[in-house]
């Protein structure tokens, strides 16, 4: 039998597609993306599930949509009997190492269903507390600055770090590139009597928004493209958190063009290391047996909307719309290029599925991406991502964050609001139009076409109303599909 393909799962934190320079950003720097991308397939068009972490990437290592088994917070992770695809995989004969973040399993659990080895990153104690440090001398609590800029205001949120100092803040990222680096050594001298899965998640470029030379000043400051207007009419969470952000309109375009650079930085390290674990692939002659994916959880404002960060229920296209590289094994099909065709971070699980002929044994709700790999860019009907909560539903608010002080005070204690801020809501994307339905406030449609920005809401357009229709109905339908996962087991009564 033919040897299975080794696995290589390459992520970020809260990368958004437009970052890359494959993707037409010319102000940004990721050549390494840029040649795995000319290798294999580049989604455009790749959606998350969820615009914050621990709902996304539950979804993603398991092929199921946050509501069905009810990830709607940051302090909710999978139950012991979910599906997984690191378990799924190292039963099926894979030796898994996660290297990395988690927010997937809960602390209290022990790690060795899922893997062979793990990894965190932080090789010292001290090395994490030097990032807090760094954190705190930047004022963070209210996005003060540090670097190129002494006069950032302190009564704003912006999460801006600047140039850090070398062995600080993103050390955990480089520790775990070390991680990844040793074994791909250890593997290539040992037996290699099974294909491995290297799942291995970094931190960057989640904010704050900070990095150390040579990756700051990296970007082409003379070159980015102007920021999104804030929306008037926007939903409530994101209208309320701009206003308690307290940066736009009060700050120039140079400051924000500083944190966008800045942001931009980051996506250049995490694709410098990309490259050096390519580079190791390559040496250690794995290269060719080995399928690499490229990918993010979700996305960032990054200034867009006169926000920063994320939002928990808002899903314009730089907060849902993620890079994906798919570098598929030698013997898999493949017709490289950047192919328009929408697909989901849930599609991965099925993804590996076909493409290690291994039995995933339960029911999800992913398409395999194989057919697209091969030169179909016909892809999904319709994308999905969802989030927020209902009144009362306290168990889905993120706890903490109460202080004024705290860098995070804007988003959360908006979200803990009874109003219509944290409201339920879905969005659908079919074709060029992307509907959004809201359980307290006015749903939203946007045509990308003519508004590829999201300023202009038509849902009270009578010339889109059929389309309304459909994608009320299509939503209807997908909810129908996937509104609950019984476990594969049988309780005694």
């Amino acid at each position: 039998m033919a040897k299975k393909p080794n696995i290589l799962y390459f992520v970020a934190d809260q990368m958004r597609a437009d970052a890359q320079h494959y993707l037409g950003n010319s102000a940004s720097h990721t050549p390494n993306m840029d040649a795995l991308a000319g290798e294999g397939v580049a989604f455009e068009n790749a959606y998350c599930q969820n615009p914050v972490c621990v709902p996304s990437r539950c979804s993603f290592l398991s092929g199921l949509y946050p509501h069905t088994t009810g990830h709607r917070t940051m302090h909710f992770l999978q139950n012991e009997d979910e599906p997984n695809i690191l378990r799924t995989m190292k039963e099926a004969g894979y030796e898994v190492i996660w290297i990395g973040r988690n927010d997937v399993v809960p602390g209290t659990r022990p790690k060795t269903p899922y893997c062979d080895e793990y990894y965190d990153g932080i090789k010292e104690e001290n090395q994490r507390d030097a990032c807090i440090d760094v954190m705190k001398s930047g004022g963070l609590g209210h996005g003060t600055a540090g670097g190129k800029m002494p006069d950032w205001d302190p009564d704003m949120y912006s999460f801006y770090l600047g140039e850090t100092p070398a062995g600080t803040y993103g050390r955990a990222d480089e520790g775990c590139v070390e991680a990844a680096l040793r074994y791909l050594d250890r593997y290539a001298a040992g037996e290699q009597d099974k294909p491995f899965f290297v799942y291995c998640t970094l931190m960057f470029p989640h904010p704050p928004y900070g990095v150390s030379k040579p990756w700051y000043g990296s970007t082409d400051r003379n070159a980015l493209q102007p920021r999104i207007p804030r929306r008037e009419d926007g939903p409530a969470m994101l209208s309320e958190t701009v206003r308690k952000m307290n940066l736009d309109p009060r700050w120039p375009e140079e400051k924000w063009n500083e944190l966008r650079a800045t942001y931009l930085d980051m996506t250049s390290k995490f694709d410098s290391q990309l490259g050096q674990v390519v580079d190791k692939l390559r040496e250690t002659g794995v290269y060719d047996d080995t399928s690499v994916f490229v990918f993010s959880d979700h996305g960032d404002y990054t200034g867009d909307y006169g926000l920063v960060e994320k939002v928990q229920n808002c899903f314009e296209d730089c907060l849902t719309n993620i890079p994906l590289i798919v570098k598929p094994a030698a013997g898999i099909e493949c017709k490289p290029r950047i192919t328009p065709a929408l697909v989901e971070l849930n599609d991965l699980c099925a993804t590996l599925a076909d493409m290690c002929d291994i039995d995933l044994g339960y029911v999800q709700y992913g398409t395999s991406l194989l057919p697209v790999l091969a030169g179909d860019d016909k892809g999904k009907d319709a994308v999905f991502s969802e989030g927020g909560r209902g009144f009362g539903d306290r168990p889905s608010m993120e706890l903490g964050h109460d202080d004024p002080h705290d860098m995070y005070w804007p988003r959360i204690s908006t979200q803990h609001e009874e109003g219509p801020n944290h409201t339920r809501a879905t969005m659908i994307r079919m074709g060029n139009l992307k509907y959004t339905m809201r359980l307290y406030e006015r749903d939203t449609l946007y045509d990308l076409d003519l508004d590829p920005h999201e300023q202009v809401n038509r849902i009270d357009d009578p010339a889109y109303a059929e389309n309304v229709k459909t994608m009320r109905e299509r939503l209807l339908g997908w909810y129908q599909e996937t509104a609950d996962w019984v476990p594969n087991r049988k309780d005694m009564r």
